[in-house]
């Protein structure tokens, strides 16, 4: 997993969700635009990150750990029980 470049700066954030209500959307394999990132953040459990790149890459995030969402790199989540995340959006 990629770091945050040090230019971009947030513009949009979702709302928080949990294990009961992420958008089927976030389940299943989809994309950032071109030159939008994505910083997954954990309020509370855990939940894991698959980077579906040429080899796969799978991170569990926590309350410590924060996913980096590349632009137009394909990538789902799973929760791994309870968990309350957020996805702030940067350009």
């Amino acid at each position: 997993m990629k770091a945050l470049p040090e230019n971009v700066k947030p513009y949009k954030q979702t709302p928080v969700f949990t294990e009961k209500n992420i958008p089927k959307g976030l389940l299943q394999t989809l994309r950032t635009k071109e030159g939008t990132w994505g910083k997954i953040c954990i309020s509370k459990g855990k939940l894991l990150y698959v980077i579906e790149s040429e080899v796969q890459e799978t991170k569990e995030l926590s309350t410590s750990i924060y996913g980096v969402v590349e632009p137009q790199v394909p990538h789902h989540v799973t929760p791994i029980g309870e968990v309350e995340f957020f996805v702030e959006f940067l350009k």
